[in-house]
């Protein structure tokens, strides 16, 4: 693999054990693996110039529905709470195939590439004519993302009680077979991977308790992770007081969904017990400000979270409602939103900053990513703050504050997938054209 020197940044964010900040630092990477951060480094590989620039660890994105991406903006969802979004797009995702999860994954991701993102997880949990999750590891596997899929399932439709309608709810059978295929195929545990697979039901309201269990089970057996949703509105705890007669921190407890190989999406209504207990069992948490603001959920207390030890990463949530996939944005919105709820000294840029890159790696279960130190994995984020965004910022670092939300240049596992802020592994232009051409289709059928 090429080796490639990092030269001369004029301040790098490590996120390593110390925190450590350098300036006029080097990086020299090789075979995807950081091998020397320093001083007057050299190299007989290539020698990407950083003067003028902040150099980071690549963000991590702890929770996203890539699908979503077909479906920005839609105008029956646009003002509605998650349950009343949630059945307006239903039905338009019903009509989505291989190709249609193909392409919107490419597009997904291709964004969070750009704003500086090595490292996305997803959950599809629907698989309508013909589907499987093996589109979205393809597309991942073209864009050049290290890719954390997990395979998510509804399996109590509306006629049970459930929310989705029956058209989209699989078998439980069939969703636990299926789990095992995708797991055997694909899920890669060695450090360094590119794809390690996940099981996530997608709901408390959207799947069966046995569902639930054996899932947890089966991810325990297989050694591979579990995600789903939890406490993500006020509807969503009235919904588990009502029909579970507990909490959702205290449903996910007694079905095995605590853990270090659990993380929840959102938990926006956690009260004082349930983050306790995700402390105490090291369960993490997909902290998704933009979605909560758009659907209206409420502000998660992520500094109460992290004052208590809680594993919080950051989630930019599905396209349909976020309409955005851009992690930097996010990890500004964290900050703001913890500012608005806290005070202004609630969150700095530099935690923030923490959250989106170490944080997340930490909730993913990724210790060889997420900070810039000898022998991580050589996933790193450069910024040029030589821009109108940053002009005038006494502290460039500040990126959250006052810098670019798009990246210079991005390496993922040491191979360059953003150049001079444009994807080297698509031909975006062409990509674009094939997501309208699907998302006018989609429309013209509503």
């Amino acid at each position: 693999m090429k080796e490639y020197l990092i030269q001369d940044a004029d301040h790098l964010l490590t996120m390593d054990d110390a925190r450590q900040e350098m300036q006029g630092a080097d990086i020299l990477m090789r075979d995807g693996v950081i091998v020397q951060v320093g001083h007057g480094l050299e190299t007989s590989g290539e020698v990407i110039r950083a003067t003028g620039c902040v150099v980071t660890p690549g963000l991590v994105n702890t929770h996203h529905h890539l699908f979503q991406t077909l479906t920005r903006a839609v105008p029956g969802g646009q003002d509605a709470l998650l349950f009343g979004w949630l059945q307006t797009l239903y039905p338009i995702w019903a009509r989505f195939g291989p190709e249609e999860m193909h392409v919107s994954t490419m597009v997904g991701l291709a964004e969070l590439a750009l704003s500086g993102c090595s490292l996305s997880s997803d959950h599809l949990y629907l698989f309508p004519n013909g589907a499987r999750l093996d589109d979205t590891i393809a597309a991942a596997v073209e864009v050049g993302l290290r890719f954390h899929p997990t395979r998510g399932a509804m399996s109590i439709g509306e006629s049970a009680g459930g929310l989705p309608p029956d058209a989209l709810v699989e078998d439980e059978k069939y969703i636990i077979s299926d789990c095992i295929r995708v797991i055997d195929r694909f899920h890669d545990p060695r450090e360094g991977s590119m794809c390690r697979v996940g099981v996530a039901p997608c709901s408390p309201f959207s799947v069966s308790r046995d569902l639930m269990r054996e899932s947890a089970n089966l991810a325990r057996n297989q050694g591979v992770m579990m995600h789903t949703h939890l406490a993500e509105n006020a509807e969503d705890v009235a919904y588990s007081l009502e029909r579970f007669g507990c909490r959702p921190g205290q449903y996910a407890e007694d079905l095995g969904w605590t853990g270090p190989d659990v993380w929840h999406a959102h938990c926006v209504k956690l009260d004082g017990q349930e983050i306790d207990l995700f402390s105490r069992t090291m369960t993490g948490v997909a902290h998704c400000p933009c979605s909560n603001c758009r659907l209206g959920s409420g502000i998660a207390p992520v500094r109460e979270m992290r004052d208590r030890g809680v594993r919080v990463g950051l989630g930019v949530d599905g396209s349909a409602s976020n309409d955005s996939g851009n992690l930097m944005g996010e990890a500004r919105q964290a900050m703001l939103l913890q500012r608005v709820s806290r005070g202004a000294d609630a969150m700095s840029a530099r935690e923030a900053l923490e959250i989106a890159t170490r944080g997340g790696a930490q909730v993913l279960g990724r210790e060889d990513c997420g900070q810039i130190s000898p022998g991580k994995r050589a996933d790193i984020a450069i910024w040029d703050v030589s821009g109108i965004e940053s002009a005038g910022s006494w502290d460039p670092a500040a990126l959250v504050l006052a810098g670019p939300q798009k990246v210079r240049d991005l390496f993922v596992e040491g191979r360059q997938v953003v150049r001079d802020g444009h994807l080297t592994t698509l031909d975006m232009p062409q990509v674009i054209a094939q997501q309208n051409r699907l998302a006018w289709r989609l429309a013209e059928r509503v």
